[in-house]
């Protein structure tokens, strides 16, 4: 392997994740499609290869630790971006159903790339608003947990994601150290969109300085038919 992949290997280690060489050959050829196309594209900020592995990867299986994701799960991942956290989760758990979706397009001909060469079966990235898609059938409480990071502001982002979860499934976002403000401020959306408040999660993320937590929130009843609202409100008028 061209790159060295030790720090991946050794974290998910510290965090008692077990993974296999396939595996990380997996992520190997995703670390070398995301350099090469971010030299055409700004897919993310971070450019060197070892920030990369604990700042995206990492970060991104962290998730596992929450034991919420099943193999069989069918899973959506809001504003996926360069493919965080959805695309390390599918290679850690290949049996999950995963879509991706993003509003901008050349981001979501990286992820179809990234899919192909790396051979991920039930995995498919959809270009698309999440106001507009919330409201289409196929798509409407559909998956069983969504997962989000970096997009918004968790008010927001509980409009843009919970109409996608199954009463009952879960919905996970990835939080800075500003996370107990945004949860205090999301309070009525979540009431309001049927979800529930179930935990604040703080990971600690090996070789990383930074504060990481994991957003719980379950989807105790069906989310009214009027949300999403129309694209761009959730922003401009957060409930």
């Amino acid at each position: 392997m061209a790159a060295d992949m030790t720090p991946l290997l050794e974290g998910s280690q510290k965090m008692n994740i077990d993974m296999k060489s396939e595996q990380l050959k997996l992520f190997d050829s995703y670390l070398n499609l995301l350099l090469e196309w971010n030299q055409k594209f700004n897919l993310t900020a971070i450019k060197d290869p070892r920030e990369i592995l604990v700042q995206h990867f990492l970060d991104s299986i962290s998730l596992l630790k929450l034991g919420i994701i099943q193999e069989d799960s069918k899973v959506l991942d809001m504003g996926a971006g360069a493919g965080f956290p959805g695309i390390p989760l599918k290679i850690m758990l290949p049996e999950i159903s995963l879509t991706l979706i993003d509003s901008v397009k050349k981001k979501v001909v990286f992820l179809e790339e990234v899919i192909n060469r790396l051979g991920l079966k039930k995995t498919s990235a959809i270009h698309g608003r999440a106001e507009e898609l919330g409201r289409a059938l196929e798509q409407r409480e559909a998956y069983d947990t969504v997962v989000s990071r970096a997009v918004a502001e968790l008010r927001v982002l509980s409009e843009y994601c919970l109409p996608f979860v199954k009463t009952g499934g879960f919905f996970l976002a990835h939080k800075g150290p500003g996370a107990a403000l945004e949860i205090e401020n999301a309070k009525n959306a979540f009431k309001v969109l049927g979800g529930e408040f179930i935990e604040c999660r703080q990971i600690e993320i090996p070789f990383s300085e930074r504060i990481h937590n994991l957003v719980v929130v379950r989807k105790a009843k069906k989310t009214p038919k009027s949300y999403p609202r129309a694209a761009g409100k959730p922003k401009k008028q957060p409930l």
